[in-house]
């Protein structure tokens, strides 16, 4: 079988694999094809996938060419008409928002591969390309911070006098609240963490995060680990104490979501007027409506001396990871699927499988999709 990597649009810069993890790919027996260009971005050039074992093509030439096809964003609508019925393809597909291009793809009976909704077991850690990506926003989203705050992160004692450590809270614990915990501790900081899953107040202090919990949260097994949606008593409760918190804080890293909902707003204009001149919020939630009220996504806007950064794209602004951790995890993946005469069979009793297959054969398959989008039947 034939795969092909497809270039990524508009501002992204990482790609689905780079040359080493297609050298991978290639033992695994299957061979590649390389949109020209398609690691530019990522540092990686037409003449490395070469070496690896690839050839490279026209953008044409790879979606025709190929029977799977990898990337890391969906390719625009346009481009449909160019897939034939038949063919697999790996992306991140975000459903709720990409769901006008998944039913036009069903309806042209591609079966679709949705990287971000691999199960969350232990089987699947090695695939889990939300949490790789998670790990490179939460490390970014406290060095931008460091950056932008007109203070040091770390306590000095010197002829000076004392500098004291800056103050940084961190709204949600998950794999990006995480990373941006351990990060701002390397840093020096002080950290407190608000998060609605009491789960993970262990690790949070593992890291040295001191864990502000909120009584009466609302926790879900079904969610798979991931946060759900709170009363309005909790929220009222949530929101009393992250004012009180947030206007001592330096630096506030923002990343709580819930999937295939608006993120939940937890600082205010209101928070934000009592936060001290200079501090600096890092809003990562920004594409899904952001956790801070007067975030702007993809913009740096100041309010009364509070810079608010609303980003989301931050594994994008370090290809090079970020490119080669999406492209293991995606590997990883393909191995369950790949026979030893390099076949690529996706087992539909595999719960892998089963949980990533957003549609195949003119169906939705995915038990989570038909939940996010509310599907009874075709």
């Amino acid at each position: 079988m034939i795969a092909g990597i497809l270039r990524e649009s508009g501002s992204e810069k990482r790609v689905a694999l780079l040359p080493g993890e297609t050298a991978a790919v290639i033992k695994l027996g299957l061979k590649v094809l390389v949109e020209e260009g398609a690691g530019a971005a990522a540092y990686a050039s037409d003449t490395e996938y070469r070496s690896a074992g690839a050839s490279t093509a026209s953008r044409k030439a790879v979606i025709s060419g190929s029977d799977l096809l990898f990337t890391i964003n969906p390719p625009v609508t346009d481009e449909i008409t160019l897939f034939r019925e038949g063919q697999i393809l790996f992306t991140v597909l975000d459903p709720v928002v990409n769901r006008d291009w998944l039913e036009k793809v069903r309806a042209r009976r591609l079966t679709v591969l949705a990287l971000d909704l691999v199960p969350r077991i232990t089987r699947a850690q090695s695939m889990d390309i939300l949490s790789s990506m998670a790990t490179v926003a939460g490390y970014k989203a406290v060095l931008e911070a460091a950056s932008l705050l007109p203070r040091f992160f770390p306590m000095f004692m010197s002829a000076a006098g004392t500098i004291k450590p800056a103050k940084v809270l961190i709204l949600g614990a998950g794999v990006a609240g995480l990373q941006a915990i351990a990060v701002a501790r390397k840093l020096g900081a002080v950290v407190e963490v608000f998060d609605v899953r009491s789960a993970v107040k262990d690790e949070v202090k593992s890291l040295g995060g001191k864990f502000i919990e909120v009584e009466g949260a609302k926790e879900d097994a079904a969610a798979g680990g991931y946060a759900v949606e709170q009363s309005d008593d909790f929220k009222r409760k949530q929101q009393e104490l992250i004012q009180q918190r947030a206007a001592a804080a330096d630096v506030i890293i923002a990343t709580a979501q819930i999937p295939g909902r608006r993120a939940p707003v937890l600082v205010l204009k209101e928070t934000v007027a009592r936060m001290k001149p200079g501090s600096v919020i890092v809003d990562l939630a920004a594409s899904t409506g952001g956790n801070c009220e007067l975030t702007e996504n993809g913009k740096n806007v100041v309010v009364n001396g509070v810079t608010i950064v609303g980003r989301s794209d931050y594994p994008s602004a370090m290809p090079a990871d970020a490119s080669r951790m999406f492209g293991n995890n995606l590997i990883n993946l393909l191995k369950i699927m790949t026979d030893k005469e390099g076949n690529v069979r996706p087992d539909p009793a595999d719960e892998i499988v089963t949980g990533t297959t957003a549609v195949s054969d003119g169906e939705y398959r995915s038990p989570r999709v038909k939940q996010l989008l509310d599907i009874k039947q075709i």
